[in-house]
């Protein structure tokens, strides 16, 4: 049922790209017999050509072995050409191979266009943007299958639909490479318009008896509020919240394909935080009057897509997290309805630090909607048996840590529900009752949770070896407090650039020449009391804080010293940062456009 029709225009799967003093030339190496593609090096343009033109100087040209074009990035500065030199095979999708990239190059196309200082300043950090969207994380792609949509979305393709273009079946707001495909498009170029996603794939084969099982996990990230974890936070006025990853997890089984998916996104409110070296940034509601019409279009939009909606949000109801919880339930209210529906279930205040097995009792409140919107389920023709009515939408504040190991569970209860229907579990069967099995699971689960973690925080997540081992350990508190120290600097001191490209790739801002990239310098307060053997002495109070902490945590979890511990870090990095001349805080620099 979702195969794809055998009319349809292949993609070039290997490719030799030349490198000539005037234009890169893209030659199809894969036994395809399609023209080359030739991109001027002065100014982008790109055709086809019937053969690679010999060289006529001296210089012979570089030549590189691509597997893909990722598109073409046209600035002020110039165009670029980016193209995947490095993939590794990440598994199978319903039958179709799966491609991770494990490298990408860009090449400029603007020798025209370095003529003034200001222009060449221009490039420099266009260049230096560019060479942070080259280690983008978490790219997968397929020659043969669609990735942005789900097994049940593809299985409800019409027959027209079918015979399209890869890229044109795709679900614009999932393909990370939208706005780079537009040269590519313009120009008709199909066999070269490679869609993109960013996310995770992760799979496993296990034994159950007799019985076989492959379970996939796959992530989609939406690229329309695409960020880092501070400068992405909330919704935009259309509704669209930052963090919105998308979630199915697979399970074939003698010819059967079960398809369950989650999502999960930040609270669809108006909201910020602004970096400001503390350790946990006040949260600012924003244009509250707007909450009830940016809430109805994203819900609206997800009821389109999904059918039924059940909100599960986790954040604290009282502290800093209190103010946002309130307002995201009062204004659920408005639009609540059967389809509808909102859970609160303050994840810190029921499961503590160690009790994440208190998840049941969130389990229990949301089964019934489980049950009753169900997954799909194709039998061995590919005919639909059983389709998903609703999704359960997860957020918490970074829709990280919280988030995965609730949705690990509800992924888990699904499984298993599942492995029942086609017979392969008892009624009262369990993953946990098959070692294998469930080790494998949970390691699943923790995998997908470090990838969707790394793109937004920069770090693995939080609280990931209660999804990989079913309780909490040592070593996995330890590894907390590590990474929380580290997306701390992260979001203080690198996130802004890696914000900026982001934004570039996305088409989300215009660039401009000559813009003032340089932060304001400010004095007085901590910073005039700035010294080396000061901001020393503070970091390792820190550290000395931290390691009680740690003693402690084995007992009663008390929050006095992680407070303690992250006012003494944040004023010695802060001293630090200032003692060694570094800027306060690193924003992003590009502007809005006026799109």
């Amino acid at each position: 049922m979702m195969e794809r029709a055998d009319s349809v225009q292949k993609l070039y799967t290997r490719m030799r790209l030349w490198e000539f003093p005037d234009q890169y030339v893209i030659e199809p190496t894969d036994g395809s017999s399609g023209s080359s593609l030739a991109v001027s090096r002065v100014d982008g343009s790109m055709k086809l050509i019937d053969e690679v033109p010999e060289c006529t100087t001296v210089r012979v040209p570089k030549i590189y072995t691509i597997f893909g074009v990722v598109g073409i990035l046209r600035l002020l500065a110039g165009s670029y050409l980016m193209v995947i030199t490095e993939r590794e095979c990440a598994g199978s999708y319903l039958g179709h191979p799966i491609f991770k990239i494990s490298s990408m190059k860009v090449f400029p196309c603007d020798h025209s266009l370095k003529s003034t200082p200001a222009e060449q300043k221009a490039e420099l950090e266009f260049s230096g943007l560019l060479n942070v969207a080259e280690k983008t994380t978490g790219l997968f792609f397929s020659y043969e299958t669609n990735l942005t949509l789900s097994a049940q979305r593809l299985n409800d393709l019409g027959d027209e639909s079918r015979l399209l273009p890869l890229w044109r079946q795709a679900e614009p707001r999932f393909l990370w490479n939208n706005y780079m495909l537009e040269v590519l498009i313009d120009n008709k170029l199909d066999p070269y318009l490679l869609p993109v996603v960013q996310g995770s794939f992760h799979y496993f084969q296990a034994a159950i008896g007799k019985d076989i099982i492959d379970v996939t996990l796959i992530a989609r990230r939406c690229t329309r509020r695409n960020g880092t974890r501070m400068w992405r936070r909330g919704a935009d006025p259309d509704g669209y919240v930052a963090n919105f990853v998308e979630t199915e997890q697979l399970m074939q089984f003698n010819g059967y394909t079960a398809s369950f998916v989650q999502i999960r996104g930040s609270i669809p409110l108006l909201w910020q935080q602004i970096v400001d070296l503390t350790y946990k940034p006040k949260f600012e509601l924003l244009k509250l009057e707007e909450a009830p019409r940016v809430l109805e279009r994203h819900i609206l939009d997800l009821r389109k897509k999904y059918g039924a909606v059940l909100a599960v949000d986790l954040v604290n109801k009282h502290g800093g997290e209190g103010r946002l919880c309130e307002k995201f339930g009062s204004t659920m209210q408005h639009v609540a309805s059967d389809d509808v529906r909102y859970v609160h279930f303050d994840f810190h205040h029921i499961c503590g630090h160690v009790h994440f097995e208190r998840l049941s009792m969130l389990y229990d409140q949301i089964s019934d909607f489980l049950e009753r919107n169900g997954y799909l389920l194709l039998n061995e023709k590919g005919e639909k048996m059983k389709e998903q009515l609703g999704v359960v939408r997860t957020n918490c504040i970074d829709c990280l840590d919280r988030t995965n190991v609730t949705q690990s569970m509800i992924g888990r209860n699904m499984l298993e529900y599942q492995l029942r229907r086609l017979g392969v579990f008892g009624a009262e069967e369990t993953i946990s009752s098959h070692s294998n099995l469930d080790e494998r699971f949970k390691i699943l689960w923790a995998n997908h949770g470090d990838d969707i973690s790394i793109q937004y925080s920069g770090t693995p997540a939080l609280k990931g070896d209660f999804v990989r081992f079913g309780h909490r350990t040592v070593q996995g508190i330890i590894n907390d407090g590590c990474n929380a120290l580290q997306r701390y600097y992260l979001n203080n001191f690198v996130d802004g650039t890696k914000q900026d490209a982001i934004d570039l790739l996305q088409g989300h801002y215009i660039v401009s020449v000559g813009r003032d990239t340089a932060a304001s310098s400010q004095k007085g307060g901590l910073e005039s009391i700035a010294s080396f053997p000061l901001a020393l002495g503070l970091v390792f109070t820190g550290f000395l804080f931290a390691t009680m902490s740690l003693r402690q945590v084995r007992y009663d979890f008390r929050h006095f010293f992680f407070s303690l511990m992250w006012a003494s870090i944040s004023v010695g990095l802060a001293a630090f940062v200032r003692a060694n001349g570094r800027v306060f805080c690193n924003r992003p620099r590009l502007h809005n456009p006026p799109r």
